[in-house]
């Protein structure tokens, strides 16, 4: 692309930072303008309800570059703006202030928001969800001068702000329509182990409820109503139960939406010199032979500079094995793969599950589909190697100690 080409990043978002980097990186030369709706500079979202949270990280770690670098790199980085508008056609970009950037190519890095909780009171006062970084900084706020806290959701999100209220000495109960906690993520074997966790740490589940309505006095809440009639005290709810994909914009601009934005391999959207990429997009996955979707922190580490090379021209196919990780009490786990409920027919672990220090894979037809490494490092690597590889392994060897994964 000539010297003068403009490149638009909708999102600073992580995805969006990591994408101008890799541009600059690559030898763009050109302009790039980088649009964020926050206030903030862009940063990474795990320490909003991990260490950020718990007060243990500063605030100056989240962000994704220093200060300075946006102008340094010949970024524009434009803060509290919010487009409104995509028109492909035109190849240009609508802003909330009535004015308009035109792009050459532009990238769609919006993310996601919270589902919101549809139910009487659900504008009370102390219903908080968590997304962006001020909600991070409310919440532990709130977390200080409450004793007790409900949570909605027994999702990764519900979860480790749960954590973090029993660390603070709150007493939480959780509200989960599901048979165990991660049931959707994990299954009900690996949900049960995060179950117990928790019960051991204080913990009051009530499954197989939902909330219908929430109760308050002067505009704040102080109670919730589950399905089974209980009415549950609450000084503070949390509600955590999923995010929708950011796709407004792309779907009034007439690309083709269904659950994000949908994307090649080459994270190329249906309209020319679009991509998209991060927890707005749905991307064909090479590995899974389908289209993926997926929210965590490394698919906007990694899905970012992929989209900014596949903008350049260069052939790109994004097959990253999906990754993330979990922060709760003592335990700390990561992830890679997709043990998704339909995706595998047995699970098979090497370890002290009961000590929750263990592996645990995920297998369909003898292939590894998943793998969770609990309280175990350093294997994440190989585990995401064993499932590229997509060889049959028998479940003895999977499960033997003295075989190592790299061998498997």
């Amino acid at each position: 692309m000539p010297a003068e080409s403009t490149y638009v990043i909708v999102g600073a978002s992580l995805a969006g930072a990591k994408a101008a980097e890799t541009l600059r990186a690559e030898g763009f030369d050109g302009n790039i303008v980088l649009l964020g709706e926050e206030d903030e500079r862009p940063y990474e979202r795990p320490p909003l309800s991990k260490g950020y949270l718990l007060g243990k990280e500063d605030r100056s770690t989240i962000f994704v570059h220093e200060e300075g670098w946006y102008a340094e790199n010949g970024v524009d980085l434009r803060l509290g703006v919010r487009v409104t508008a995509l028109d492909p056609g035109a190849k240009q970009v609508s802003l909330a202030d009535g004015g308009t950037v035109d792009y050459d190519r532009v990238l769609l890095a919006t993310g996601a928001f919270p589902r919101r909780l549809n139910a009487p009171g659900a504008d009370l006062d102390g219903i908080m969800y968590l997304r962006r970084v001020g909600d991070s900084e409310r919440l532990q706020a709130a977390l200080r001068g409450v004793g007790q806290v409900v949570t909605v959701g027994a999702g990764w999100i519900g979860l480790e702000v749960t954590a973090a209220a029993r660390e603070a000495g709150c007493e939480v109960t959780v509200v989960e329509p599901e048979l165990v906690a991660l049931h959707r993520q994990l299954g009900p074997e690996l949900g049960a182990v995060f179950t117990d966790l928790h019960k051991e740490h204080g913990v009051v589940f009530r499954f197989r409820e939902s909330v219908t309505e929430f109760r308050g006095s002067g505009g704040k809440v102080n109670g919730v109503v589950t399905s089974s009639g209980a009415v549950l005290p609450a000084d503070l709810v949390v509600v955590g139960i999923g995010a929708i994909p950011a796709t407004g914009l792309a779907s009034d601009a007439g690309l083709d939406v269904g659950n994000g934005v949908i994307v090649d391999a080459g994270l190329r959207a249906s309209a020319p010199s679009v991509f998209a990429a991060g927890d707005v997009a749905n991307a064909y996955h090479p590995l899974y032979r389908k289209h993926v979707r997926v929210e965590h922190w490394a698919n906007a580490l990694n899905g970012g500079p992929a989209a900014a090379k596949s903008m350049l021209g260069q052939g790109v196919s994004y097959d990253a094995v999906p990754y993330f990780y979990s922060d709760q009490y003592d335990l700390g786990m990561e992830a890679a793969g997709l043990p998704e409920p339909d995706t595998y027919d047995q699970v098979v672990y090497r370890g002290d599950l009961a000590g929750r220090e263990f592996v645990a894979f995920w297998l369909s037809d003898g292939m590894v589909m998943a793998g969770m490494n609990v309280n175990v490092w350093d294997v994440n690597d190989d585990i995401q190697a064993l499932i590229r590889s997509r060889r049959r392994v028998a479940e003895a060897r999977l499960a033997d100690l003295s075989v190592a994964i790299p061998d498997l």
